[in-house]
């Protein structure tokens, strides 16, 4: 257990309201006077728990000495506060793809949608034999109710995601989501972008699917990158693995980007709802209008009911990784992960599978878990996923997701996982424009670590009855 530090002057202090510095060796906290019990820990300039015993100045704080100020369900009020709402004109550009529904993509790959896990291996199959990009799931048989349309609606923001050049709907024939029924879902579709294949119906369901994605190769084949406004550009922002550094350097930096793209007329999405409990207070009051907080209110509440009819603990969130990195509550988390929005107004809320409609900063329906939530992200339309991490983790999902290390130890030992180290923010270094140039250079083309490992996966929420 760390115990002191003594000399004040090495710790750094975030905002000048703190009553704690981060020692930049480990990441953790040291009381930067005396505190009583019961007092505030401040950090970010917001309370983040409290003392539960008397903590003497230069005194490590974490889980032996401070508890979380949080409970159950709150009372809101809109209450608008300074946002970053500066338009810039921009004659940046990225090379990418224009679809012939106006839609535009960074990748042309051709994916194959599993409409049920029955059939994951006949798509791992094809996808050995043609080059295209299978992703296994569980799910789209013996699901009821909202999973079964969830479910749905994630596969549905696969279909139609811009960079897949072409698609194969693979099913079985026999289950819930079958293709008749997930057509209904879809609405409409260009026969010559998705195919789809019911492997029940073919004597060789493998030589017909082949058949099918070389058809899809084709059609791909006759797009071209063209130069795209930056406007265009959706992003996705996600952390996993955080730790004492992540809201003092990749997540701010992060945000920096958000606000800039948001200036051009691009757009992002933030995500990891319980993640924000505790911080949710200065994403409301960034809400452009009282029918967005209202929205915005609604999902904080909704998941914290999620949690508690099963009889959860809200606010038992960090994790044990986390939490030896120097992240003690859940406050103390979010108040680090919601810097990923910048300070950009919240345009909208959105729902599982809803896809992005507004130009600027909305914010994404979902737990906090890396897989589903990267899943989310992608459903929801984003050409590219933002994922700091002060722990590190290879996971990516079916677009390029960027891994962004919070500290130089990661990035050094782990650089076959990590794209770009945020670490000089700790030197005074500006690295927005950096990790623009990097954001817009995978945009049209380069590979990110995820991406050139295969680390492509994807996974569904699921709060319910499985027959």
């Amino acid at each position: 257990m760390l115990q002191r530090n003594d000399d004040l002057s090495k710790l750094l202090v975030i905002n000048k309201l703190d009553n704690v510095g981060i020692d930049l060796d480990s990441g953790h906290k040291y009381a930067l006077r005396n505190l009583r019990a019961g007092e505030n820990v401040i950090k970010y300039g917001q309370p983040i728990g409290h003392t539960t015993a008397d903590v003497a100045v230069g005194e490590h704080i974490h889980s032996h000495n401070m508890k979380t100020n949080l409970s159950g369900k709150l009372e809101y009020s809109y209450t608008p506060s300074e946002v970053m709402d500066e338009k810039q004109k921009s004659d940046r550009t990225f090379m990418g793809y224009i679809r012939d529904n106006g839609d535009v993509g960074i990748r042309n790959d051709i994916w194959i949608v599993n409409t049920v896990g029955c059939v994951n291996k006949i798509a791992e199959k094809l996808a050995a034999l043609t080059g295209a990009k299978s992703f296994p799931h569980p799910f789209g048989c013996s699901q009821l109710g909202e999973d079964q349309a969830t479910t749905q609606a994630i596969l549905k923001g696969m279909v139609n995601h811009p960079n897949a050049g072409g698609v194969l709907v693979l099913g079985l024939g026999c289950e819930n989501n079958n293709i008749d029924v997930f057509k209904q879902v879809l609405g409409s579709w260009d026969d010559r972008r998705v195919k789809f294949l019911n492997a029940q119906d073919f004597e060789d369901e493998i030589a017909e699917g082949v058949k099918l994605i070389e058809e899809l190769k084709a059609y791909a084949n006759t797009f071209t990158r063209q130069p795209v406004h930056i406007s265009k550009l959706k992003v996705g922002l996600k952390c996993g693995g955080s730790d004492g550094f992540s809201g003092i350097t990749a997540n701010p930096l992060v945000g920096r980007f958000c606000d800039k793209l948001v200036s051009f007329g691009g757009s992002c999405a933030l995500t990891e709802v319980p993640e924000m409990f505790g911080a949710e207070h200065l994403l409301m009051n960034r809400c452009t209008d009282e029918p967005t907080f209202e929205k915005m209110v609604s999902l904080i509440n909704n998941f914290k009911d999620y949690y508690t009819r099963y009889g959860q603990v809200i606010y038992e969130n960090p994790s044990p990784g986390n939490k030896e990195g120097g992240i003690t509550t859940l406050e103390e988390k979010s108040l680090g992960c919601v810097q990923k929005g910048g300070l950009s107004p919240v345009v909208d809320v959105l729902d599982y599978g809803d896809q992005l409609q507004k130009n600027g900063l909305s914010v994404l329906n979902g737990p906090g878990n890396d897989i589903v939530a990267c899943t989310n992200l992608m459903a929801a339309g984003v050409h590219v996923i933002l994922f700091t991490t002060g722990r590190g983790t290879p996971l990516g999902t079916a677009i390029p997701t960027v891994k962004i290390a919070t500290n130089h130890n990661l990035a050094e030992k782990k650089s076959n996982w990590i794209d770009f180290d945020a670490s000089p923010l700790l030197a005074g270094e500006d690295l927005t424009q950096q990790l623009m140039d990097y954001v817009l250079r995978v945009a049209e083309g380069e590979m990110t670590k995820n991406e050139a490992n295969g680390y492509e996966e994807i996974s569904i929420f699921k709060d319910g009855v499985t027959l």
